[in-house]
Formats: C-alpha cells, structure tokens, sequence
C-alpha cells in the first residue's frame, strides 16, 4: 500500500507547475531545503532561472541551503506557519544567498482564509 505524499512532497511535487509564475519571474539560483525527521534527512534541490522551475532529490551544492525540521515545513507550505516567523524564532537555519531565500519565500502559501462572519445586526437600523 502506497503511503500518502505529506504536503511537503506534494509542494515539491507541484512546485516545476509554478514555472512562469510572476513571483519567481526575475529569480535565478539554486536552493536545497534539507528536512529533517528524527535523524533521517530529506533534500530537495530546487533550481530557479528566471520563472523555470525544476526539482530534484540531489544532494548538492546550492546558492542557499535551508535546514528545517520536516512537519515544520509541511506546516510552513500549508499555511500554518509563516515562514519568516520561524526564521526569526531560529527553527529554520539558512545558509548561503539570503535574498535567494527571501525571494523563494513569497510563493509559500498564506495562512488558511477563515470564513467571513456576517453580522446578523447588518441592515437593522
């Protein structure tokens, strides 16, 4: 029985449909995002030229490396956490071209959008 891709495997898996994205237009470099799981490591080699996308599971040198644990980076790529946020708090470790990483960033999905609550006073003046 095939197991089911965690969202990080899927992000990475779509990632190569983003090619042309506005948001990655003017971007060129290579990344590696190295996840952990207990004292397993992951890596995913992303090369970015100018708005093409391509992935691989290399293990090779990059303009900027990421270390992050895994299930925090299934919640980064779902929204659940914002990927600045753990940055700053040091649960995500970079290395290597910082503006790369910067730029990357932007393509994270947002936090999941919450029902708009409508007021049951509206137009009861």
């Amino acid at each position: 029985m095939a197991s089911t891709p965690s969202p990080t495997q899927e992000f990475f898996a779509a990632l190569p449909q983003r090619s042309g994205d506005p948001l990655l237009a003017k971007v060129s470099g290579t990344l590696r995002f190295d996840t952990e799981t207990g004292d397993r490591i992951e890596h995913w080699y992303v090369t970015l030229d100018r708005g093409a996308v391509k992935v691989s599971r290399r293990n090779a040198k990059a303009d900027a490396v990421i270390r992050i644990d895994r299930s925090l980076l299934d919640r980064i790529v779902t929204g659940q956490e914002n990927a600045m946020a753990v940055l700053l708090r040091g649960a995500m470790i970079p290395d290597g071209d910082l503006a790369l990483m910067l730029s990357f960033q932007r393509i994270f999905s947002g936090p999941p959008r919450l029902p708009i609550e409508r007021s049951s006073t509206r137009g009861s003046r």
